[in-house]
């Protein structure tokens, strides 16, 4: 992670490296990260509502289709009807489930490519209610389907919890179907489905912070990859799961892990197929040269982390221009890069790059927006750090305004921003302006946490302690003027 450390040098306590963002991308975050709720099946009214009809037991296939499909009945009585008639009666009503999955499934990729990602998941509903009734519960095709929605709840929806839970019960359904498969068309479709329902495992147990369970996930899906490569003579093509999806994540896990080697090899290959794809000016590599970097960072190489970030900031000024939220974190990032490498040289590289950050937060994001004010408290942070102390405060009291507009006159960021201007003035020798500034700190953390909460008890203490060495300056001051 990329800190600035006091005094010049730079530490690991302070600035913190994005992690994953949208479908798993690693974006930079704020500095004290909030946890975050992952809402439960339970909770999903879509799933619940479209499958109260599908969820009933031990009822024929046939019947299901008559209570959602109703064509009117002839009047005949099951006695006159013939076991030919019926048969035909039997093919008749799943003529109309089929149309209606094929439609469904049609109307699916119409709505993803048109971005209304909430209906495009319903629809992934209703395909495995109609395959379902089509193929019944214990079928590989009805695993497929619980696979492709799986993945719909995790790259449509970004619901995780959701996503796993269907993708295990995918996974109970092959892992329970018997019947062999002598089609080869037959077998790719379910290697494709493992491939995608291990993924989706692999992608939602990384999201939750699992990165164990996670990488077994994904190397499953690795070998399902390998299989199907086997099956189509090294050729793949169109997959739901690109290679390339697969590649990153399996990045990220092993990185999530602390296999610093291995995650290195997975994204050096990923930007490699990148690079032979697009180009060396795409935007998909961004992402990828910041992990990278921040690999590089772990292992302490400083200089290859700021070429990986200068490479994605290059990118970025190209593809998006200069002021961009895209490019104002690519800026940011490169910063804190200067600022880790400790060296005395990198500190105009510091401030320069810091200043452009928000400056583009500020042009295109706004002044209040968070993102804007969180660059400021991490160059304020690196300031205070090198001994600018002055610039710090200027900044921190221009923000104030800001953080109230944004988050709230009483909320947590204020406080901070107030305690950070405190201490700067204590460390200015400033201890009644301190004690004012740390007051007004303590009286927003009593209200959003509490009298007893271990912030709260802690800015008391400071303030006990400045007051206490305030009186005894006074003392001291007393008595020099009394000897004089």
């Amino acid at each position: 992670m990329l800190t600035a450390s006091s005094r010049g040098k730079i530490g690991a306590s302070n600035f913190f490296w994005p992690q994953p963002a949208s479908h798993v991308l690693l974006g930079r975050k704020k500095m004290r990260a909030s946890p975050i709720r992952i809402p439960t099946v339970s909770n999903d009214s879509d799933w619940d509502s479209c499958f109260h009809l599908s969820q009933q037991t031990n009822i024929p296939a046939h019947q299901q289709i008559d209570d959602l499909y109703h064509t009117g009945g002839s009047g005949e009585s099951e006695e006159d009807a013939t076991s030919k008639e019926e048969e035909e009666k039997i093919i008749d009503r799943m003529s109309l489930p089929k149309d209606k999955l094929a439609q469904s499934q049609k109307k699916t990729a119409v709505l993803i490519k048109e971005k209304m990602n909430t209906q495009a998941n319903q629809e992934l509903i209703r395909c495995v209610i109609l395959s379902r009734i089509i193929f019944g519960e214990e079928h590989w095709k009805c695993a497929q389907a619980l696979a492709n929605l799986a993945y719909g709840y995790l790259t449509l929806r970004g619901l995780p919890a959701q996503a796993k839970k269907h993708a295990e019960s995918a996974r109970s359904t092959l892992l329970t179907w018997k019947v062999n498969t002598t089609s080869n068309k037959e077998k790719k479709e379910i290697v494709e489905t493992l491939i995608v329902l291990y993924y989706t495992l692999g992608v939602a147990w990384l999201l939750q912070n699992h990165g164990r369970e996670a990488y077994f996930s994904l190397q499953k899906a690795e070998r399902s990859m390998k299989e199907l490569k086997e099956l189509d003579k090294g050729g793949i093509c169109g997959l739901q799961v690109s290679e390339k999806d697969l590649t990153v994540a399996l990045g990220r896990a092993s990185l999530a892990i602390q296999r610093l080697n291995l995650a290195l090899a997975y994204f050096e290959k990923a930007t490699d197929n990148i690079i032979a794809a697009k180009g060396e000016k795409t935007s998909d590599l961004i992402s990828l040269y910041q992990e990278i970097a921040q690999i590089e960072q772990l292992r302490r190489n400083h200089q290859q982390a700021i070429q990986y970030l200068q490479q994605a900031y290059s990118i970025c000024v190209s593809v998006f221009t200069e002021v961009s939220p895209r490019t104002a974190e690519a800026s940011a990032l490169l910063a804190k890069a200067y600022a880790m490498s400790g060296d005395a040289q990198h500190r105009d590289a510091v401030e320069l790059y810091f200043i452009k950050s928000i400056t583009a937060y500020q042009a295109t994001l706004g002044s209040e927006n968070s993102e804007t004010l969180t660059t400021i408290e991490e160059f304020c942070q690196w300031l205070v750090q090198n001994g600018e102390k002055q610039e710090a405060y200027k900044l921190l009291k221009a923000t104030v305004k800001s953080q109230a507009i944004s988050r709230g006159d009483c909320s947590e960021e204020v406080a901070q921003t107030f305690y950070n201007m405190g201490r700067i003035c204590f460390a200015k020798g400033e201890l009644r302006k301190a004690i004012q500034l740390l007051k007004k700190c303590l009286m927003i953390q009593v209200f959003v946490y509490g009298s007893e909460h271990i912030k709260s008890r802690e800015t008391k203490q400071l303030i006990t302690l400045l007051q206490r060495s305030s009186v005894v300056s006074k003392e001291e001051n007393s008595i020099q003027d009394s000897q004089q």
